[in-house]
């Protein structure tokens, strides 16, 4: 049965969070002007908890003066929001996202919110009352879409798409945005063309909005109804005042506009640090969002993330690739790939890199995970280097991966191989700026690799491997290894025995029962 009781948004994710230690009201005076970046940095690096900026440099009476950023910048706060333990194993986060995907839920439509508290037109849209950080010293400016959700309609289908796409304040009515044509809402400024495309932006509402807006879903699939999938009811959405779309009845802050695909009212947007860590170093023409209203609760928060991960700094983007890797684990098995069971993109590679688990079950298994996977409308920003491992290898062990690399891996025999050209990231700075220009090729460029880390089935079966194709793993008979345990004690080395998962790591007792050749 649907509730009928006010749904989550913002607020009520805030007062989670608050009760969990995991939420910082920050009083003290801060500015917009590169502090608040450098502040959040720091709080990610420590794996810290969220921000609530309440005391912001020029928006100390301006229509918004809170910011709120890192609240779903850690592990903890990522099963906070799934309702999953905090010592609940990034495998078994996947798998819950995994499950939760294949039940959508789609959005109820209803009349009125507290985003209609307070309604912005005319003379008064001025986005500059929102306090909106210049995040790195290099940044063209103050970027005010970092983590919203971007509404548009698909004019064919009437499916909404609902993604993060960075924007800079350039007046106070206009947004320079980053498009790119490969993207949902870029297929939808060409169906709308010479036609401005309408546009809704949502800043701040449950967090569930830009963990499911920065994850890519195949195109058939609603945002929405994803939101709602995680939240275990639907979003409860409203009519816009002067566009045809819809968004969340208690947002905090909505911006309305229309997007023009004519490059002659295109202006400057970056440079900006975007997510691979580096900065991008110049500034381009790109669409502008003219605001045509505002509307936004009393004492709205505005939501705000920073980007650019490196090793030892993630970032909340980062925590994104637990949903990023249930989809390409759904997305593989919709493709009829076999066997997958685990799938894991690591927090610093953004999805750039992905490892996939599988029981291999034919020659080509691993070629069919990759072209699977590469063939998808979500491989514009993801995918270029994937790896295939079996079920011995813990895929969320880096030691374990290098250890596959190292020893079942033989470039010569064909473990490695390359597709491509294709289209590719134009944010990934491997890419030569000459190969990434969106504005006439429509994307970046990539050449992509497999590595097919999975026993070799080339090799014949040998006696001193005990008839397998490959040698055997060295381990301890359960025997041995459960005498040792119960001796333990008594042998005096003074230190806690193994977990029941690493004794498994000692004997692989249950893994070779379905693994036979390990």
């Amino acid at each position: 049965m649907v509730s009928n009781e006010p749904g989550p948004d913002l607020r009520s994710w805030l007062a989670t969070l608050d009760a969990a230690g995991q939420l910082r009201h920050v009083t003290a005076r801060v500015d917009w002007d590169e502090e608040i970046g450098a502040i959040t940095r720091a709080n990610l690096a420590l794996g810290g908890p969220a921000l609530l900026f309440e005391n912001i440099v020029g928006h100390e009476d301006t229509r918004c003066t809170k910011f709120l950023t890192s609240a779903i910048g850690n592990r903890c706060q990522i099963r906070l929001m799934l309702g999953l333990p905090p010592s609940a194993p990034d495998a078994a986060v996947v798998r819950h996202l995994k499950d939760a995907f294949l039940k959508p839920i789609p959005p109820r439509i209803v009349q009125t919110g507290p985003v209609k508290e307070n309604i912005v037109s005319g003379d008064e849209i001025d986005l500059w009352q929102f306090p909106a950080p210049k995040w790195h010293a290099a940044d063209g400016g103050r970027y005010i879409d970092t983590f919203c959700g971007v509404v548009t309609e698909d004019k064919v289908t009437g499916r909404d798409n609902i993604g993060v796409y960075r924007g800079m304040i350039v007046d106070r009515d206009k947004i320079a945005k980053l498009l790119a044509p490969i993207q949902g809402w870029g297929g939808h400024l060409q169906q709308y063309k010479p036609e401005p495309m309408p546009v809704a932006i949502v800043y701040g509402w449950h967090d569930v909005l830009p963990f499911c807006a920065g994850s890519p879903f195949p195109k058939d699939v609603c945002e929405w109804d994803m939101m709602g999938a995680l939240l275990g009811r639907p979003v409860d959405l409203v009519p816009c005042e002067t566009v045809p779309l819809h968004v969340p009845a208690s947002a905090e802050i909505v911006v309305e506009g229309y997007l023009d695909p004519d490059p002659a009212t295109y202006l400057p947007e970056g440079p900006f640090a975007e997510y691979p860590g580096y900065l991008d170093g110049h500034a381009a023409p790109t669409p502008v969002l003219r605001v045509t209203r505002i509307t936004h609760r009393n004492d709205p928060v505005l939501r705000g993330s920073l980007e650019g991960m490196r090793p030892g700094l993630l970032v909340e983007d980062s925590m994104i690739n637990y949903a990023r890797s249930a989809i390409a684990w759904n997305v593989l098995e919709s493709q009829g790939v076999r066997g997958v069971t685990d799938v894991w993109m690591s927090q610093v590679s953004n999805g750039t890199n992905i490892v996939v688990q599988i029981h291999k079950a034919y020659r080509g298994h691993a070629q069919q995970v990759a072209a699977a996977l590469w063939g998808t409308s979500g491989s514009i920003w993801f995918y270029k280097n994937v790896m295939v491992v079996e079920e011995d290898i813990d895929i969320h062990d880096p030691v374990a991966l290098d250890w596959a690399m190292a020893y079942r891996v033989n470039a010569g025999l064909g473990d490695i191989s390359f597709y491509g050209h294709t289209l590719g990231s134009p944010l990934d700075p491997s890419t030569p700026p000459q190969k990434a220009d969106m504005g006439r090729y429509g994307s970046g460029e990539w050449t992509r690799v497999l590595i097919d880390a999975t026993r070799s089935w080339e090799f014949e079966p040998r006696p001193e491997w005990g008839g397998r194709h490959y040698p055997a793993v060295n381990k301890i008979s359960p025997a041995l290894e459960a005498r040792v345990a119960a001796r333990w004690d008594e042998l005096g080395i003074g230190i806690p025995y193994l977990s029941a998962e690493r004794r498994e790591l000692l004997t692989m007792e249950q893994l070779s029962k379905r693994l036979p050749d390990v």
